[in-house]
């Protein structure tokens, strides 16, 4: 069976790299990806899998075989990044300001070529597959909480993800017990002083030079007050403030990010940012306003079905083909799936002939890891459902 199964996935190969390429060249940021919903539920649909619209311009198809059995979930992300993609690939975005940038264009293709091998062995497995397309996984609060909220687990006893991985070379597998991906929370902070000439400071409160000292301030919460032992970041990603060279603004705005895996660790965090704002604005006379926002949760896996994904991907892919590898502080809100059922995230190898990291204007994806990752993720389903 397995290896009837690797030659229907590789025969299918020129239609994955085809379906992910339609997708890269007509990108659609979160919430708007109209023409790809559209166009997954047509696939989805002449498959005779049932197929019903979820969270905005989501989908949810639904693949019975026969009767008894489990329910498995697999998720895939459809929504692009709002940036101007560089370079001269054939496929390039026509979207001006929409650029597939993280894989997403991969996943999509991935779970359709999953939805063409398990429709086609439909009454050789008992139980269903809710194939869920989501929406916004890149702009907070994302789609998964939407989709949970309309229904989309609804009796589903498991749900596997995967993310096509830039930084792993091609075919490569990683799939960690327990925590995985970090909490993503947003720090916003206006520091409001007084403003005036340059020449005259001694007249202003300067909120740039407020500004300055905090910065250096926040660091101290990860290398003084965060145990070493527990992983942390606190970035201040952007400031803005000022007019002329000769002028002292009034105010002055930061935005940063706080990444973590304990909640006690983010608590603490959250705590010192407001504590630490307070203390560095009364040494300088301003004032400091702060807008801390919870973002995704921590991605944690289920250690059984993490021990499965391992498993099956040695028998698939080869015992060399999974590989240790350490949690990552980028976010998910796959996340949030884990809370209602057991699952599991994987990182999927797409390294190999690429230069260019997740997020980057000129990411790209080898396209052989297509194939592997559409095998792979037919074989967990099936394998789970047995």
């Amino acid at each position: 069976m397995l290896e009837e199964l690797k030659a229907e996935a590789q025969a299918i190969a020129d239609d994955l790299i085809r379906w992910r390429r339609d997708f890269h060249r007509h990108p659609e940021i979160a919430n708007q990806e109209a023409r790809t919903a559209s166009g997954i539920r047509q696939f989805l649909e002449d498959l005779g899998i049932q197929v019903r619209p979820c969270a905005g311009t989501g989908l949810v198809g639904i693949l019975e075989g026969a009767s008894g059995g489990r329910t498995l979930a697999l998720r895939a992300d459809m929504d692009a990044l709002p940036l101007i993609e560089e370079g001269n690939k054939e496929y390039i975005s026509l979207n001006v300001g929409a650029c597939h940038a993280c894989g997403h264009d991969g996943h999509m293709a991935i779970l359709m070529g999953v939805a063409r091998l398990l429709s086609q062995r439909r009454n050789r497995f008992r139980g269903k597959v809710v194939f869920l397309f989501q929406p916004s996984e890149e702009k907070l609060p994302g789609g998964a909480l939407r989709m949970i909220a309309e229904g989309a687990l609804e009796k589903v006893d498991g749900i596997f993800g995967l993310h096509l991985w830039q930084g792993f070379s091609t075919g490569a597998v990683a799939c960690l017990k327990g925590p995985m991906m970090a909490a993503t929370d947003e720090v916003n902070i206006t520091i409001i002083g007084r403003g005036g000439h340059g020449s005259l400071p001694q007249v202003t409160v300067d909120p740039v030079l407020v500004a300055c000292q905090l910065v250096v301030n926040l660091q101290t919460i990860v290398s003084r007050n965060v145990d070493p032992l527990r992983p942390a970041v606190v970035t201040i990603g952007k400031i803005t403030g000022g007019t002329a060279h000769n002028i002292i603004p009034s105010e002055v705005s930061l935005l940063g990010t706080v990444r973590t895996f304990d909640p006690q660790v983010q608590s603490l965090i959250e705590s010192r940012i407001a504590e630490i704002l307070e203390g560095t604005c009364r040494t300088f006379g301003a004032q400091g306003v702060l807008k801390y926002n919870h973002g995704y949760p921590a991605l944690v896996n289920d250690e059984a079905m993490s021990d499965l994904a391992v498993v099956v991907a040695k028998i698939t892919l080869g015992e060399t083909s999974v590989i240790q590898a350490d949690p990552v502080m980028g976010g998910e809100d796959f996340a949030y799936y884990l809370h209602h059922v057991p699952g599991a995230f994987l990182f999927f190898g797409a390294g190999d002939g690429t230069g260019y990291p997740h997020h980057h204007p000129a990411f790209d994806i080898d396209e052989k890891s297509l194939p592997r990752a559409t095998l792979l993720m037919t074989r967990l389903a099936l394998e789970y459902l047995a």
